[in-house]
């Protein structure tokens, strides 16, 4: 995805018009990248493991301990439409709007699959202080 973002960057260089930030116009962009490709991978079912960060599971857990690598694992393992929609808006800051426009759902599709990712977190968190949880 990276990748792809990257050329198409360089492709359209000149379609820049400095009108706002250089960054947020790069960011755009690879986001756009990022959505088309979850969009192409959700028609031909095809799925991409995401590789664990680390390789030894963490022993002992306390909330007060979270890392942001321990917490982006879990986030990671979020169905992909709760995943998706989550990413977008609590990482990327886009609204229910942007985010509904963007995948071509309703705003309302959007706001539930927020509160359902939010909901699946919180059990998840609930689980992994209790040390029954084993990320996929």
């Amino acid at each position: 995805m990276l990748q792809m973002g990257f050329i198409k960057v360089f492709q359209h260089i000149d379609s820049y018009r400095s009108v706002g930030s250089f960054e947020g116009w790069i960011r755009r962009i690879m986001v756009n990248t990022a959505i088309e490709m979850y969009r192409k991978n959700l028609r031909s079912s095809f799925s991409v493991e995401i590789a664990e960060a680390y390789e030894d599971p963490q022993q002992t857990f306390s909330i007060d301990t979270l890392e942001c690598a321990d917490l982006l694992r879990v986030i990671q393992t979020l169905p992909d439409g709760y995943r998706v929609v989550f990413n977008m808006y609590a990482l990327e800051g886009f609204s229910h709007k942007e985010i509904a426009d963007a995948l071509h759902i309703s705003e309302g599709a959007s706001k539930s699959q927020l509160s359902r990712a939010r909901a699946w977190l919180r059990e998840k968190l609930k689980q992994l202080e209790g040390g029954n949880y084993e990320p996929r």
